[in-house]
């Protein structure tokens, strides 16, 4: 890529986070030290900045225009699918690496509050680009990026090698962290978790950061910033939504359709009711974000249909409950079918009421205590338990 193209194209996503107030002043330096474009590999699957679908692959290669408008566009940029079993331009099953949406890169880097000279621990290191801005900020010496894909791991140390930039690169289980003689100040996920691992907070020194994308099993998620307490406890709000990759060893085992229904004629043994509570009104981020920190261990799937209506199937993990909701445009009640031992569309109701009743939340309301033993989401202030989940 000539210069000239590159300059262009910093200046002109620089312009777009400034005017979105998403980029510090002071992140510029390492923002045009650290070109996104090296950090890229010749295919990559564009995003949208407010969802979480892709588009089909644009080549380097065969369309270069195209790549290089998407690399410095404010859009998330998939770079692995399926593990890297999946080589095809269209879309695999699972994105499982990327580069992320510049906003949210900045926005999180903001709440890291990282200074010259902190110890930084970085929990997925994916294409480097992460590592390579911090590591611009605070020396390369004093970053550890840990990434649990060995091929992704060796893709992000020869981006990085590229530009000089070596940190302590470790390929392993992020969960873990990585212990250094001295704590780490700061400590930041680039992955999805529903259980922040109790390890990050014993490595972070006590007034240290930790900054992680949190998220129940059934869905929602948002940013959270917890500060590590001398007592061993981190502790801190959301500070706003997110739609990150699930760290790999926490990503839940979502059993297939059948093994709840198990070939019986419908109901499959379910009750049959109604609802005036819309499966549409439950389907919104944070939403899903309340229902699922109250309704533990359940995630959901849609069918969709051509009239625009729509199944929403629940399930238990366990496949012993499920429920279906089904949506009709313009219908003021809806069909409801529960089964096995929790009721888990009353479970939803219960849930999306409590939210209602707590005048809607948004993820600034909520926040997170990390403990040795578990974690728990509270509302406004640590005394207000929303729910307890166990480390998993």
């Amino acid at each position: 890529m000539d210069n000239g193209k590159r300059e262009a194209g910093l200046k002109g996503l620089a312009s777009v986070l400034l005017e979105k107030g998403t980029i510090e002043s002071d992140w510029l330096p390492a923002f045009n030290a650290v070109p996104r474009d090296v950090f890229l590999p010749t295919r990559v699957w564009p995003g949208i900045a407010d969802g979480t679908k892709q588009a089909a692959a644009i080549d380097r290669t065969n369309d270069p225009e195209r790549w290089f408008e998407a690399v410095y566009s404010d859009i998330p940029l998939t770079t692995q699918w399926d593990e890297g079993r999946h080589s095809g331009d269209d879309v695999g099953i699972t994105p499982t690496s990327s580069n992320s949406l510049p906003t949210m890169v900045f926005t999180m880097l903001k709440d890291l509050d990282v200074q010259l000279g902190h110890q930084v621990m970085e929990i997925g290191t994916g294409t480097g680009w992460n590592a390579g801005l911090l590591a611009h900020r605070v020396g390369a010496t004093n970053v550890t990026t840990i990434e649990y894909d060995p091929d992704v791991a060796r893709d992000g140390a020869a981006n990085l090698l590229a530009l000089g930039i070596q940190p302590n690169l470790v390929v392993g289980d992020g969960r873990r962290g990585h212990p250094r003689p001295r704590p780490y100040d700061r400590v930041i996920a680039t992955c999805s978790v529903g259980s922040v691992p109790y390890e990050w907070v014993e490595q972070t020194r006590a007034g240290g950061v930790i900054v992680a994308p949190w998220g129940p099993t059934y869905g929602g998620e948002g940013v959270v910033r917890l500060t590590v307490r001398e007592s061993g406890v981190a502790e801190g709000r959301f500070t706003r939504s997110s739609a990150f990759m699930r760290m790999r060893q926490q990503r839940p085992d979502r059993p297939p359709h059948h093994l709840y229904l198990r070939g019986e004629p419908w109901p499959a043994g379910g009750v049959m009711s109604k609802t005036s509570l819309s499966p549409a009104r439950v389907g919104g981020w944070i939403e899903q974000f309340a229902v699922g920190v109250l309704v533990a261990g359940a995630f959901w799937r849609t069918e969709r249909y051509q009239d625009g209506s729509y199944t929403l199937w629940v399930y238990s993990l366990d496949t012993k409950s499920w429920a279906s909701a089904d949506y009709e445009p313009g219908a003021d009640d809806f069909e409801i079918v529960q089964a096995g031992p929790r009721r888990l569309w009353d479970e939803i109701e219960s849930a999306y009421d409590w939210w209602q009743e707590h005048g809607t939340p948004g993820f600034d309301r909520f926040g997170l205590t990390v403990g040795k033993t578990g974690q728990t989401v509270w509302l406004d202030t640590p005394d207000r338990l929303v729910a307890l989940i166990p480390h998993h």
